[in-house]
């Protein structure tokens, strides 16, 4: 399999070290958004960010991450739930122009005003209660520097992130302190063996280039980095993409909206069609499709707004 977080730790316990890499996820949630190489690889670094934050969380429920502002880029935002399914997308503001060039702080935070967001979402929160939200102004040039900052001054977490996207792979390697660290009997460790430790990975780390990133394998990636030192290995987990979106849900709006709005639809434009707002599926429901709606089991039409399809 090809979409794989490995967790790695250093033999002291003093870091966190993760790696990720994904192919056939990401080409799956680009399949129906079209968009420009910058923000490709802005959305595709914050996504390989959400599911390497979603696997250390324990709780069940989904990491929500957040980029908003005033620039060509209206919002971009990726979920990532706690079995490490992702869901990104990207909404650009209306005739605007993306240059190749275009970074973090031109998409977004023109003004000066940009947000970077992060929220931690309980499955099935019930209506009306709130989830966790963390809320830090859009700090740093790229996508890795601004989640640097909001783990310091939000949740004092040491943390450290290399991250890539195009529009094939999207990749990232995690660094992150542990706090109170102790050895396999429970000794405490002492301070300047954890510090030289981080400072050690951090230096390592930093030798990494994107390209690198995108094109090794987290095994490969992590032996090609740490091949002198003894880390402990955890089990690979597998990362999928997954909308919720299906084309049943869309028929349940549409049967909601009422007979004679659609029939109306289908007079202006011959067709019904729409678009997922989060993953930009398609969806299209021609006049055969849109008679089906409003029938019940037994082929009988129903009146409009009726409740006896469900």
């Amino acid at each position: 399999m090809s979409d794989l977080l490995k967790k790695y730790l250093t033999a002291d316990h003093s870091t966190r070290i993760q790696v990720l890499r994904l192919e056939q996820a990401w080409q799956t949630g680009l399949a129906h958004q079209d968009l420009p190489a910058p923000i490709v690889g802005l959305l595709g670094e914050l996504a390989a960010a959400a599911v390497l934050l979603a696997s250390n969380i324990k709780f069940d429920g989904s990491v929500v991450l957040q980029l908003q502002g005033n620039g060509p880029v209206r919002l971009v935002m990726v979920e990532c739930t706690a079995a490490l399914e992702l869901r990104a997308t990207a909404h650009l503001r209306e005739s605007a122009t993306i240059p190749d060039t275009a970074t973090l702080q031109s998409l977004l935070n023109a003004d000066g005003q940009g947000r970077f967001t992060v929220m931690l979402d309980p499955a099935g929160r019930q209506d009306g209660a709130t989830a966790y939200q963390g809320i830090v102004p859009l700090e740093g040039d790229t996508v890795a520097a601004a989640l640097e900052y909001y783990m310091k001054h939000s949740e004092q977490l040491d943390t450290r992130l290399w991250l890539a996207a195009d529009a094939h792979h999207c990749a990232g390697l995690l660094l992150q302190r542990m706090p109170g660290s102790t050895a396999a009997d429970g000794t405490p460790i002492p301070a300047e063996t954890t510090e030289a430790s981080w400072t050690h990975c951090q230096a390592l780390a930093d030798t990494l280039k994107p390209a690198e990133l995108l094109a090794n394998a987290p095994d490969a990636l992590i032996h090609k980095l740490f091949w002198e030192d003894d880390l402990i290995a955890f089990p690979e987990q597998a990362v999928r993409w997954h909308c919720p979106c299906t084309r049943q849900r869309v028929a349940d709006m549409l049967r909601n909206l009422g007979q004679p709005e659609i029939e109306s639809i289908l007079t202006e434009q011959g067709h019904v069609h729409i678009t997922c707002n989060f993953c930009g599926k398609p969806y299209d429901f021609d006049a055969v499709d849109c008679t089906g709606l409003f029938l019940d089991t037994a082929g009988q039409q129903t009146a409009p707004g009726s409740d006896s399809i469900h």
